[in-house]
């Protein structure tokens, strides 16, 4: 899950290409692909210090392939300031953070900026986020149901999110993912 330097510069040697974009999509990896970035020699290697899935998602959307590494680096830098993350997931124990109190089994929903939510019910967790990621700017909704959510759960939810954000377009995926019952992205 986290690759090291080295498992980098494997891959990154296994590439045939003259530029290789680097998107770690989790803030622990930024460090070692900056170290493979400059450890190698004889390639571009651009690093998009992307933190989150929806985020490496929206970077490779703005590339483009008729343009120059250097303008794609900035479209790509510039749309993940764009989106906002989120992440609906359950209490492993008992806790509390940032004032709220947790209990084992309670639905949450991490935001960039922390624990947004929490709520014994999955939904309202992720509804309750919801609502804390987007404001009158969120035009696009994108949420990725993980491997414990049947596909008609995850689209009740996403007729909810069109309802009660009637300006934004919302997108649902399939991501698969495990732990996470939702990964939500907003922009």
């Amino acid at each position: 899950m986290n690759p090291s330097t080295e498992d980098m510069l494997e891959a990154i040697a296994q590439v045939n290409a003259k530029t290789i974009f680097i998107l770690p999509n989790n803030k622990n990896i930024i460090l070692a692909a900056n170290q493979a970035r400059d450890l190698t020699e004889g390639k571009e290697i651009i690093v998009i210090p992307t933190k989150t899935i929806p985020q490496g998602i929206s970077a490779l959307i703005s590339y483009m392939e008729e343009n120059t590494p250097k303008e794609n680096e900035d479209n790509m830098l510039e749309a993940i300031e764009a989106v906002k993350t989120g992440q609906v997931t359950y209490a492993v124990r008992d806790t509390s953070m940032d004032g709220i109190v947790i209990h084992t089994g309670d639905m949450m929903g991490i935001g960039d900026s922390g624990i947004l939510a929490v709520d014994s019910d999955l939904e309202k967790t992720a509804l309750d986020l919801l609502a804390a990621l987007t404001d009158e700017d969120s035009e696009v909704i994108s949420l990725y149901y993980g491997d414990e959510i049947e596909e008609e759960q995850a689209q009740a939810l996403a007729d909810k999110l069109e309802d009660l954000y009637p300006d934004c377009d919302v997108e649902l995926q399939y991501g698969g993912q495990p732990i996470y019952y939702y990964i939500v992205s907003v922009e």
